[in-house]
């Protein structure tokens, strides 16, 4: 053989090698924090992360921010409407200020908040925007997880033409949809239903492919063909106008429609009364399996888009064309309510949310990190096999930190739908402004265990607290107080460590927790804001409960006296110690105003529960 048929011969086997290992070739990153999945949760934590000052990695595999918020076609907030904490105010702050005010986003009657999910991705971007230390990866989904004993050593992920990408990190947060990165690492998790011995049920809440709707006009003929298998059964009694049965108590179509409409003519179409709530349990499916087995739940959403354009008249509304770059103009993934729960340090149970102080042993809202006010709200309609489960009523709650943590695993902290619930607390944790602040937490506490190098398990949770407080963030459900109050943070504290409680109120679909900042504060929760103290409070009548102003002062004056007033706080230092030191500290911290009136003290007026806690985090930090 001659040289030159063997160097064409080499030039062959070079270029199929090279065709051949195209699919294979991962680059290899490195950074400080990986986020995998940039959903309502992930892109919470990425953002959290990079302003803290870590270098953030996010792997999202569609081609939007936000998850359940945008690319699942979820343009409707569910609860927290009281609680605008942390980065969920900052979200739904420049929607009100992009749509031109609060009532501009109320448009629809499931939210006080509704927005086109277009506009929700372009402000996650913008904020995301802004982190120079975060870097964005989209269109990689995860594949392989190796491990170093209890931790992550390394992750591999996949585009859809085949490329992969390898990314190491210190920090893993798994903001997933579906809780992947849980199953790949090894950690114990629970699916569906929770039975003793059985970790792995498939009777895990119904999803449901949504459908943004425009109307295109009244001349408008939007009609598509007629889907395959349309069986307009299906659909019975989804409104009033397509009802045969007069007993049936349902809304009339137009209600229907305008329960999820969205500004500028646009409807979200996720009804779960014989709409199109599908039954299907993707977690252990691969990636490409999952594919396959939403078409199905699409095909679902377009047989009630039929319906309402033929039988009920709705020929003007369409699939919006100005959305999704989709090829179906249908989002890029389903709305997932439940995925893998990992067995965490703790499980967040029924009764935690109840009573959280009915259980001295389980005092999970001292480790609170988001709030949520939403009631137990599960989807089981479309599977025959769910079995009757009761969901009671319950006030706003708190989500313990250690529920993000894993049993096992060291450098994992876990977000979105999967940190450690029991199923029936999934149907509260799993809403979107509670899942942003389990996000933004997560990404804290990552920041937070490399300035430490330490495990996210080791953190101090009091720490943690306190730069959430410092971020805005509720820790404490109290919905009659706001972080720009001055008794805020005291309130929040004196809450966390139990001091003073608040009174949860189960309510319709805004649950509540009341702290009554500006009731009377007894004598027996003042003694308790401080438990070692020195002076006993003066009980000049046993009948008399309420704390006054007088007796307040004159206890706090005897009691300081025990003390070097040098050596307290910062507050107190150089003061004239001639002066009233209570009062003189109100004065300088500007807060006079709130016990004086005009020149008058009114010493015979009750105490308040604000001004307490508020003394009593100026003389004895809680912490």
């Amino acid at each position: 053989m001659n040289r030159l048929p063997r160097l064409l011969l080499l030039l062959f086997l070079i270029t199929f090698s090279l065709t051949a290992c195209e699919g294979d070739y991962a680059p290899f990153l490195t950074t400080e924090v990986l986020v995998v999945g940039g959903g309502a949760s992930g892109t919470p934590a990425a953002i959290q992360a990079a302003r803290r000052g870590s270098k953030v990695i996010l792997i999202e595999e569609t081609p939007w921010l936000g998850g359940m918020l945008t690319a699942a076609g979820v343009g409707a907030t569910d609860g927290n409407h009281r609680l605008p904490s942390g980065i969920w105010g900052e979200f739904r702050q420049k929607l009100r200020n992009h749509y031109g005010g609060a009532k501009e986003v109320e448009t629809g009657w499931v939210s006080n908040t509704l927005f086109e999910p277009h506009v929700g991705n372009r402000i996650w971007n913008e904020l995301a925007d802004r982190e120079e230390r975060l870097e964005r990866i989209h269109g990689y989904h995860l594949i392989e997880a190796k491990m170093n004993g209890d931790r992550i050593h390394e992750l591999s992920f996949k585009n859809e033409e085949g490329k992969k990408l390898k990314v190491r990190a210190k920090i893993y947060i798994d903001a997933t949809e579906l809780g992947d990165l849980i199953g790949m690492s090894g950690a114990e998790y629970y699916t569906g239903i929770d039975r003793e011995g059985n970790p792995h049920d498939d009777n895990i809440q119904d999803l449901t492919y949504c459908a943004v709707l425009k109307d295109f006009g009244p001349n408008a003929d939007k009609t598509i063909e007629k889907p395959a298998n349309y069986d307009p059964s299906e659909f019975d009694c989804i409104c009033k106008e397509l009802c045969d049965d007069p007993s049936r108590d349902v809304p009339d179509c137009e209600t229907f429609l305008n329960y999820g409409r969205m500004p500028n003519g646009k409807y979200m179409i996720n009804w779960p009364n014989n709409g199109n709530d599908y039954f299907l349990n993707p977690i252990p499916m691969s990636f490409e399996e999952r594919q396959q087995a939403y078409k199905p739940a699409k095909a679902r959403s377009l047989d009630l888009l039929y319906l309402l354009q033929t039988k009920a008249g709705y020929k003007n509304l369409g699939l919006a064309d100005d959305e999704y770059p989709t090829e179906d103009l249908l989002p890029f993934i389903p709305y997932h309510r439940e995925a893998r729960r990992v067995k965490g340090e703790i499980q967040f149970r029924l009764a935690d949310l109840k009573d959280p102080y009915a259980n001295p042993e389980r005092p999970f809202y001292q480790q609170a990190i988001a709030v949520g006010d939403y009631p137990l709200d599960h989807h089981h309609d479309k599977n025959p096999n769910a079995p009757e489960e009761e969901f009671p009523s319950i006030p706003s709650f708190s989500v313990p930190y250690q529920s993000l943590i894993p049993e096992k695993i060291d450098n994992l902290i876990v977000a979105e739908k999967s940190i450690s619930v029991s199923h029936r607390v999934n149907g509260a944790t799993r809403l979107q402004p509670c899942v942003m602040l389990i996000g933004q937490a997560a990404g804290m506490a990552a920041d937070m265990s490399l300035d430490h190098n330490s495990s996210p398990r080791d953190l101090s949770i009091r720490e943690l607290q306190r730069d959430l407080l410092d971020a805005g963030c509720w820790l404490m459900p109290f919905i009659d107080m706001n972080p720009d109050d001055w008794f805020f943070e005291a309130a929040q504290k004196a809450g966390l460590e139990g001091k003073i409680r608040g009174q949860g109120v189960p309510y319709k679909w805004a649950n509540q927790t009341w702290f009554y900042p500006d009731s009377a504060v007894t004598r027996a929760e003042f003694q308790a804001l401080k438990p070692a103290l020195r002076t006993n409070i003066p009980e000049p009548d046993a009948n008399v409960t309420i704390m006054t102003r007088g007796m307040a002062l004159s206890f706090l004056e005897e009691e300081l006296n025990h003390i070097n007033i040098h050596n307290v706080t910062p507050l107190y230092k150089d003061l004239d110690p001639d002066e009233h030191l209570l009062l003189q500290a109100m004065k300088e911290k500007g807060y006079l105003l709130h016990w004086a009136e005009g020149e008058n003290f009114y010493p015979e007026k009750a105490l308040t529960r604000k001004e307490a806690v508020w003394i009593a985090d100026q003389l004895w930090p809680f912490f």
